[in-house]
């Protein structure tokens, strides 16, 4: 599945965008000085969220750009060199000082995601990082000790700053989904689950990183059409709870999950439900539905902690949604239920997701802008996030020799006619795409015209 960002631009004024209420939550002002505020429950409530400016400007040059370039996005840490900057880049250093400017005094969440795991993205190519599968090593003292050790400065440690990190996205899953004797089982994913190093890998960052008094972990738990089926629901929580408690880390270290990081899973569909039926056969037995428990992203987050807190995570553990691009609106948008002729057409003429298979992942075609950024939006779910960038390329529709550690994957090709994990479907991938995370103008102006709500 997914995708990654390089952050390039250049360092500009940006305003930080203000989630929920201010609440009497005491915080430092940034100076050495200052203890930290006490760990909050939800740290995206009563807070500011920094907005990047690197991809502030790149979405402000853009053709009606401007309308979302004050949003707050994630910072992609996909590579070592990405800690200090490159290409221009800005580095981890230069984006906390900026929040510190932009906080203004007020709790301000800084938005990061830690993607560089030995062997990374064992079941895709566009993903595929610059660490071999045994390279665990390499990753704890030459990536995740770097991180922690400038989040850890009394500058950012002991002040406003409410530090989000999003570990590892397309790990975990990966270990359940894609091993063994299952028809979409790689090679690479059996190793990885073979050596450990997916486990340990997470359990080092999360032992690492939420040591450190103001940063809030939230693991990657995919989304409901990759783990949302029965045989993968329980069996994904295992294995974070593995996670979670590998390296010296332990359950509390865990603020939460995050599902649908870098997909196009939608919300919330409005014009069935997993338990509707037509002419007696259930909408689960649909093609596009396969059995799957859950038909969109909230009823699964929902869910997926209630089932982390089943297995002995901590009853308070919150949940973020990337709504990036997953608004599917303009003119495909249903604007009603299908015809129940049958369960097919039930599903297929009502879903908002309107991907050719649940399995596309790569610059889908007809895709737009989901909810905005938004603290406590519903029941479990600590914030409706942009962490995917809207704009950066998942991957390269052609191979491109890049030095980034990133590979071609035919998922990215528009013309390639699928595998096991799409049920052999179209890909649905825009044209004439870049390398992931670069700059994809036309994928912008995709989700720009399609977005719901409307922009």
């Amino acid at each position: 599945m997914s995708r990654r960002i390089r952050m390039a631009g250049t360092l500009l004024a940006a305003s930080a965008l203000t989630m929920g209420a201010l609440t009497g939550v005491a915080s430092a002002q940034g100076d050495s000085g200052r203890a930290a505020a006490a760990k909050v429950d939800n740290p995206y409530s009563g807070a500011k969220v920094y907005v990047n400016p690197d991809w502030s400007a790149k979405a402000a040059a853009e053709p009606g750009g401007s309308k979302i370039s004050n949003q707050p996005t994630g910072i992609w840490l996909d590579r070592i060199a990405a800690i200090n900057g490159t290409g221009g880049a800005m580095g981890l250093r230069a984006h906390l000082d900026q929040a510190l400017q932009q906080s203004g005094g007020s709790p301000t969440v800084v938005q990061l995601v830690v993607y560089d795991l030995p062997g990374r993205d064992c079941s895709a190519l566009a993903s595929n990082g610059e660490l071999g599968p045994t390279e665990i090593d390499k990753y704890k003292t030459q990536f995740i000790d770097p991180i922690a050790s400038i989040l850890s400065e009394s500058k950012y440690a002991n002040s406003n700053l409410r530090i989000v990190t999003t570990i590892e996205i397309d790990s975990l899953p990966n270990l359940v989904t894609n091993t063994g004797s299952r028809p979409t089982a790689t090679p690479q994913c059996d190793t990885m689950k073979a050596n450990g190093n997916y486990v340990k890998g997470v359990g080092y960052a999360l032992n690492k990183l939420g040591a450190i008094g103001n940063v809030y972990n939230y693991v990657d738990a995919g989304h409901h059409g990759w783990i949302g089926w029965d045989d993968n629901f329980n069996p994904s929580a295992q294995v974070i709870k593995e996670a979670a408690t590998a390296e010296g880390s332990t359950v509390d270290k865990v603020a939460g999950i995050i599902v649908n990081t870098a997909n196009y899973s939608t919300l919330k569909e409005n014009n069935f439900t997993v338990n509707d039926s037509v002419n007696g056969t259930t909408v689960r037995q649909s093609k596009w539905v396969d059995w799957n428990k859950y038909v969109d992203e909230l009823s699964f987050a929902q869910a997926f902690r209630q089932e982390l807190v089943n297995v002995g995570f901590p009853s308070n553990i919150g949940a973020l949604i990337d709504t990036s691009r997953n608004g599917w609106g303009g003119s495909a948008r249903p604007s009603g239920p299908g015809a129940k002729t049958d369960v097919d057409t039930y599903v297929n003429g009502g879903r908002y997701d309107r991907r050719i298979h649940i399995g596309n992942w790569c610059n889908q075609t007809g895709a737009g802008l989901g909810e905005r950024p938004k603290a406590a939006p519903a029941s479990g779910i600590d914030a409706y996030v942009w962490m995917k960038p809207p704009g950066e390329s998942d991957g390269s529709s052609s191979e491109i020799p890049n030095d980034e550690g990133k590979g071609f994957d035919r998922m990215c090709d528009p013309t390639y006619t699928g595998n096991p994990r799409n049920g052999n479907n179209l890909s649905g991938a825009l044209a004439n795409a870049p390398v992931s995370g670069h700059w994809f103008s036309a994928q912008f102006q995709e989700l720009l015209k399609n977005a719901y709500p409307a922009l």
